[in-house]
């Protein structure tokens, strides 16, 4: 009986083993982080809402708009990864996408930290505005392929 759950418990761990072994590290994506907004408004919508959401909304605008823009030159959409581009993932390349995340994610927590103390004292129409500017750039994102010379 002790046999049995030996070669049993060794064949387990082996199967276990090849699984690992086999598993290649994921190719790091270019954009990361939140890429989409749940609903598009028009002024009407907008103008019905408290101020307090209109903050919400245009905290949310900015967040994606900072996680794609700076990015807008490799790739406009999620799950573009640096092997997809071409891009040799070499400790370097890695080592510069990870700075360059770090850096999007301190400047988006100052922003929001500044916007929610001071936004809130903006004119209710500049805010509706601004919030609809963010969005029509985002849909714009959907015709970015049409800039390019295929």
């Amino acid at each position: 009986m002790k046999l049995k759950s030996t070669i049993f418990t060794l064949f387990f761990c082996t199967l276990i083993s090849i699984g690992y072994a086999q598993k290649k590290d994921e190719s790091v994506k270019i954009i990361n982080g939140k890429v989409t907004i749940s609903k598009y408004h028009s002024y009407e919508q907008l103008n019905k809402k408290p101020k307090g959401e209109l903050l919400e909304l245009y905290i949310e605008r900015i967040e994606v708009i900072v996680n794609i823009l700076p990015n807008i030159a490799f790739a406009t959409k999620p799950n573009v990864t640096m092997a997809s581009l071409g891009i040799p993932e070499t400790k370097e390349n890695k080592k510069a996408l990870e700075q360059n995340r770090e850096a999007s994610d301190n400047y988006f927590e100052s922003s929001v930290k500044y916007q929610k103390t001071i936004l809130p004292y903006s004119d209710t129409d500049d805010l509706i505005a601004a919030i609809l500017f963010y969005e029509e750039t985002l849909k714009s994102l959907h015709n970015y392929n049409d800039y390019k010379n295929n």
